[in-house]
């Protein structure tokens, strides 16, 4: 019952105050402009994310104590809003966000949140010293951060996308007793959905870059924070499943990217709702497709974690491939792609 509450609390919050939040946005000029590489055809206020934040704290307040790695996550996660929003209203340059990514992760390892063992699937524990501990666990949370981030190109798909995702890791962390993380989950999950309400297309709102970086960098902190209490792989492998989409598709933005010669930051149309949406599907279409992408890799990640290593290897590579193959069959590295077009 309690997870229920924490759940339905991040929804209400949510949705409560999301509207002052548009109003706020539109006071301050954190807009978003319409251009060749959008879907969107008018300017639309961004900050969402704040109210999915506040809505996220209210629920984890009210559900759990104030252990010192809940503290951490929360630390952090008010870093990550912090740049969000300095980006949502100013624009700042990838660099300086880059750097306010590392800022949030270095929190939650100054908190002792980081990975420092993992469960060999087939041996014993490997065991981290801080010279690999520290700088894994930060290429972690700040590439869940940015994956997140770079499928927030549709209404109300990073929305959905993350709380499926994150109802999937809830799942994971109840059946190895993980509370905390069923909670925290839960919130996210709540906070995304009351969102959803006005984020779905036609959006009133965005997240902007507040929102899915916060959401990312969620996600990474929690899978952590899983490992660290169980020492299982697992705790980091059902996050990477269940996110199979926008991992995949960040794969090949970089590599798409790289072979074009532009920066890897550079913005493109070459993303895989992008070239859903060249291939004749609706707006809405695109979107519940991802959903049901989404939900169908969630399943699979409760599935794999109950394999053996070598099953469970075989049967992700298997959904690693057909994804790969489709979209190229989509093209995504076709040559009318449009590459650094801001």
């Amino acid at each position: 019952m309690a997870y229920v509450i924490t759940f339905l609390l991040a929804v209400c919050v949510t949705y409560i105050l999301t509207p002052f939040v548009k109003k706020l946005a539109i006071r301050i000029g954190a807009v978003d402009n319409p251009n060749a590489r959008k879907v969107h055809f008018q300017v639309v206020p961004r900050l969402g994310g704040l109210g999915m934040y506040v809505g996220f704290l209210a629920a984890v307040l009210y559900g759990l104590p104030l252990t010192s790695d809940v503290v951490g996550l929360l630390l952090g996660s008010a870093v990550i809003v912090a740049v969000g929003i300095w980006d949502d209203v100013c624009q700042i340059p990838a660099k300086v966000k880059l750097a306010g990514q590392i800022l949030a992760a270095v929190v939650l390892v100054l908190a002792g949140v980081r990975v420092d063992w993992l469960m060999n699937p087939f041996g014993e524990y490997i065991y981290l010293s801080a010279v690999l501990s520290v700088p894994l666990t930060v290429l972690w949370v700040v590439g869940f951060t940015n994956m997140v981030n770079l499928i927030d190109g549709l209404d109300g798909l990073a929305a959905g996308v993350s709380a499926i995702a994150a109802v999937a890791v809830a799942l994971i962390a109840y059946q190895m007793g993980q509370w905390a993380s069923v909670a925290i989950m839960l919130a996210m999950a709540g906070a995304a959905v009351g969102f959803l309400q006005y984020n779905f297309n036609p959006a009133k709102i965005f997240m902007g870059d507040t929102g899915s970086m916060f959401l990312g960098y969620t996600v990474a902190a929690v899978s952590v924070m899983g490992v660290m209490k169980t020492a299982a792989t697992v705790a980091l492998v059902v996050p990477v499943i269940a996110l199979g989409l926008p991992i995949m598709d960040t794969a090949l933005a970089i590599l798409r990217r790289l072979w074009a010669g532009v920066p890897v930051f550079a913005p493109d149309r070459g993303h895989l709702h992008h070239r859903l949406l060249d291939s004749g599907l609706s707006h809405k279409q695109v979107v519940l497709m991802m959903y049901a992408i989404t939900a169908f890799l969630g399943m699979l990640a409760l599935l794999v974690v109950h394999l053996q290593p070598v099953p469970g290897i075989c049967l992700v590579a298997a959904v690693v491939a057909v994804g790969v193959w489709w979209a190229l069959r989509l093209g995504v590295f076709a040559r009318n792609v449009q590459i650094g077009k801001k």
